[in-house]
C-alpha cells in the first residue's frame, strides 16, 4: 500500500502532500521534516530505497527530477521498482498535461496536479498507468470546469426583474 505521496523542492518547501492514512498533522510535518532530511543529504549514486524506521514496515522511494523529489512512502508488500516505474508515470503524465511541467506549474495548477495523482493513485493502490488515459480524464475534467458564460446562464433576466 502506498501510504503518501510528496513532492518536495530543494529547499524542503513541499510542493504536493498526500496521505493516504489516518495521520495527523504534526505527525505529517514530522514526517516530511525527517523524509527531507534523509532524501536531501544522500549522494546521486547511492540507492533511491530508504528504510524509514519512524512508522512500522514503511519505506521511502523517491527519485530527483530538477529540483523537485518525488517521493512516495509505501509498506513492504509493495516492489520498489514498481514504484519507480509509478513515479516515472506520474512525472510523464505531469509533463503531458502541462507540456514541459515545470514547479510553478505544480504551486498554480495544484488541483489538476492532485486530479493527475487521483487518476494514478488511489487510496493508496495504483489504479491507472495508461499516460493516453491520464490524459484524456484530465482534458475531460478541464472541459467540465470551465466558466458558464453569464449570457447562458440568464442572469440579464435575472437581474432586470430586480431593478
Amino acid at each position: 500500500m502506498i501510504h503518501a505521496v510528496m513532492i518536495i523542492n530543494q529547499l524542503g518547501k513541499p510542493r504536493l502532500l498526500k496521505f493516504y492514512d489516518q495521520t495527523d498533522t504534526a505527525t505529517q510535518q514530522s514526517a516530511l521534516r525527517d523524509i527531507y532530511a534523509l532524501v536531501s543529504q544522500r549522494a546521486d549514486n547511492l540507492c533511491r530505497f530508504i528504510s524509514y524506521p519512524k512508522w512500522a514496515n514503511a519505506r521511502i522511494i523517491y527519485r530527483r527530477y530538477a529540483t523537485l523529489f518525488f517521493i512516495f512512502i509505501v509498506d513492504h508488500s509493495e516492489s520498489e521498482l514498481g514504484i519507480i516505474d509509478l513515479i516515472q508515470v506520474f512525472v510523464e503524465a505531469l509533463d503531458r498535461v502541462f507540456e514541459n511541467v515545470s514547479e510553478l506549474d505544480i504551486i498554480f495548477n495544484f488541483d489538476e496536479v492532485h486530479y493527475v495523482l487521483s487518476e494514478i493513485v488511489t487510496a493508496g493502490m495504483a489504479s491507472e498507468v495508461n499516460l493516453t488515459e491520464i490524459a484524456r480524464a484530465v482534458g475531460d475534467a478541464r472541459k467540465l470546469a470551465k466558466p458558464i458564460e453569464p449570457s447562458r446562464l440568464g442572469l440579464a433576466s435575472f437581474r432586470r426583474g430586480f431593478s
